[in-house]
């Protein structure tokens, strides 16, 4: 029997090429088919990859086709359980086991342009004691927090497991903790990204990559009671440039921002957004609950109904924007088991103020005649200074050249000889 469930949960542009995700999930044992929605041609090339690694790939003119261990670098995982539709390339994996839950990638290239979209598929097992699955699509750098729903006590052991591998682990009794590189040598994939919560468990992957994609499995064991939950994560590939474009935003003072988290909102999860620490906006996936900025508990009401919140995709508008709206937005995705944290930086620079009030141009416009007036005084005083200097200057010149002609050898003071008749 084959099932296929699909919940498409975001869809997003990331760099000319449009990235979605499809969620499916089926019972061990159960065939699943991924879909591709295009028919192949001459100028397309259809590749699958799990975990990364390509699994199938086929050719728009059928020259090549591969699966599994045909393909180059392949594994033996799925030993001919799966079937490529020449027609469409639709993916079919007969005889699901748990181990083949995890992050497929579909890749098809036509020309040069290359269009990717990304599923998530959870097998659950018959076997499994109390066995539970959740996924999560993400961007580059969140940060993504696995809940364990548990709190630590003396008995119980907690582990994490990433395709397999041990990344993390707690006893209940606090005596040994370790993360990534502690628990296995060697293998230092997170480079001091993991973060485990004492209380409860809980682990969180900061700063996320695309290599983190893939299965986390969760082990709890306590004296009665062994339990397992998975959770997929998908992290989407977007180049920095990009990334930067989503999550830092400037505009100027007046302009509207609006700061987009690049999923469609899971309908059982809560959305809550944050200025500096302060909630401003939230909404419950089934919209019974909405508020925003002073319709919030301990709002923040600075933003004076200028706030606009999306109810479909959980996206914040702010409108008529000022310079106090600059600092660090986050948002929080919550859900039963997984929680996603984005940030954004909004920065609002200042618009100089054109209009000018009549009563300043008054003001301006007088200083400006005074300022005038006062120069023109300057100039005038200055000249009519310097020519008395010449003129006093000539007439003591005149009154030597006239004594020395008439060969007097004493000098008449210039006030003397304008008082009497000897000049």
């Amino acid at each position: 029997m084959t099932v296929s469930i699909l919940v498409i949960l975001c869809a997003f542009f990331v760099a000319g090429v449009y990235t979605y995700g499809v969620s499916q999930s089926v019972m061990e044992g159960e065939s699943v088919t991924l879909f591709t929605g295009v028919e192949t041609n001459k100028q397309k090339k259809i590749r699958w990859y799990f975990n990364e690694i390509l699994i199938a790939e086929i050719n728009g003119d059928l020259n090549y086709s591969c699966t599994d261990v045909q393909c180059k670098d392949a594994d033996k995982r799925f030993r001919n359980r799966l079937k490529l539709d020449h027609q469409t390339g639709s993916l079919t994996i007969k005889d699901t086991r748990t181990t083949d839950s995890g992050v497929y990638k579909l890749k098809t290239i036509r020309n040069s342009e290359d269009s990717v979209k990304i599923f998530i598929v959870t097998v659950h097992g018959f076997f499994s004691i109390n066995t539970e699955g959740e996924s999560a699509f993400v961007t580059e750098g969140d940060s993504v927090t696995l809940h364990t729903d548990v709190k630590t006590n003396q008995q119980e052991k907690i582990r994490w497991y990433f395709n397999d591998a041990r990344i993390a682990q707690i006893t209940g009794d606090l005596s040994y903790i370790c993360t990534d590189v502690q628990c296995n040598e060697g293998t230092e994939r997170f480079r001091d990204r993991l973060n485990l919560e004492n209380q409860t468990g809980s682990l969180t992957i900061r700063d996320i990559a695309t290599t983190d994609s893939g299965v986390y499995r969760l082990r709890i064991s306590s004296n009665n009671n062994n339990s397992e939950k998975i959770a997929i994560v998908a992290v989407y590939d977007a180049p920095d440039a990009e990334r930067d474009k989503m999550k830092r935003k400037s505009v100027k003072e007046g302009e509207s921002v609006s700061l987009d988290p690049g999923v469609i909102k899971n309908l059982n999860g809560l959305m809550t957004w944050y200025f500096n620490d302060t909630r401003i906006a939230e909404i419950t996936g089934d919209q019974s609950k909405i508020c925003t900025d002073g319709q919030c508990e301990d709002p923040d009401v600075r933003f004076r109904d200028r706030l606009k919140l999306d109810h479909q995709t959980g996206s914040l508008t702010i409108t008529n924007t000022r310079t106090t709206d600059s600092g660090l937005y986050t948002l929080q995705i919550n859900s039963s088991r997984i929680s996603i944290i984005k940030i954004f930086s909004v920065n609002v620079t200042a618009v100089p103020d054109s209009r000018v009030s009549s009563a300043a141009e008054g003001g301006m416009y007088a200083v400006v005649l005074l300022f005038t007036a006062a120069a023109v005084t300057a100039v005038i005083y200055c000249r009519k200074h310097r020519k008395s200097a010449q003129a006093g200057r000539n007439g003591i010149i005149r009154l030597h050249s006239y004594n020395e002609e008439n060969d007097v050898k004493h000098s008449t003071p210039l006030s003397e000889c304008v008082l009497t008749d000897d000049c």
